[in-house]
């Protein structure tokens, strides 16, 4: 290990230390080690498969067919996915109170296999682990809709109000969750340390969070192997492999 490394280390766990508060926000590159590609990096899944509009979802069965596809694909594809070094290093400082809240833009429910527990993670882009009518919320199983899906590629309507039942995730076009994004920036309001680590931050408006943390006193770390726009203003910057960084501070 080189001696920067070690100095990294040594840096990040001595600001957790000194933390009363604090808040983890998480993006696709803490699970790239679990084998689950991030988005828009070269070769990620946006490189090769265009992402389908919330609008174009809801206004055609065509389009809806064509989610459902590449859903049940990828699920296959990413089904033995397990939490990685840096959730559980994660969800050990959560067990110790240091961390009061995941603001997370993953998917991938990986914060919650860790053993973090649900009520402390905020997901601002949804989770691709079942589905919910978009009408009346209900939620369904995705076992359930794969199994009315596959046979004619039909996409299931709710069974209660006949709604559109989609991936409970937020799809470009879509509207943000507007309690989860109250929750995140009330989290980030009252933390006095707020790690970002891996992501772009480059999506908006999640990305905002790391700038309102440090406008509001709180010391900021960015942990991503490559640069992003906010390095600027962080008190701490660590471009290195997310997991080799984080495992010293788990379990």
């Amino acid at each position: 290990m080189s001696d920067n490394l070690a100095a990294d280390r040594q840096a990040l766990a001595s600001l957790i230390d000194e933390a009363s508060r604090v808040v983890v926000f998480t993006g696709a590159g803490i699970s790239t080690e679990c084998g689950i590609p991030d988005f828009r990096s070269p070769g990620g899944i946006w490189s090769q498969l265009k992402p389908i509009d919330f609008a174009e979802f809801m206004a055609s069965t065509q389009v809806r067919q064509e989610a459902w596809r590449r859903k049940f694909k990828l699920d296959d594809e990413f089904a033995d996915a397990k939490p990685g070094r840096g959730h559980k290093a994660i969800a050990h400082l959560i067990g110790t109170d240091k961390i009061s809240h995941i603001v997370t833009q993953n998917i991938d429910n990986l914060h919650q296999a860790s053993g973090v527990p649900r009520e402390r993670i905020i997901e601002l882009h949804g989770n691709s682990t079942y589905a919910q009518c978009l009408e009346c919320t209900t939620r369904y199983e995705l076992e359930w809709v794969r199994a009315q899906f596959e046979p004619e590629e039909q996409p299931p309507n709710c069974q209660k109000c006949g709604g559109v039942i989609k991936s409970a995730t937020i799809s470009f076009g879509q509207s943000m969750p507007q309690a989860e994004m109250a929750r995140a920036h009330e989290a980030t309001l009252e933390a006095d340390l707020f790690l970002a680590i891996g992501s772009s931050l480059v999506v908006y408006p999640a990305a905002g969070f790391p700038s309102l943390a440090k406008q509001h006193g709180a010391k900021l770390v960015i942990l991503n192997r490559e640069p992003t726009r906010l390095d600027e203003i962080a008190d701490l910057v660590i471009h290195a492999d997310i997991g080799t960084i984080l495992a010293p501070l788990g379990p």
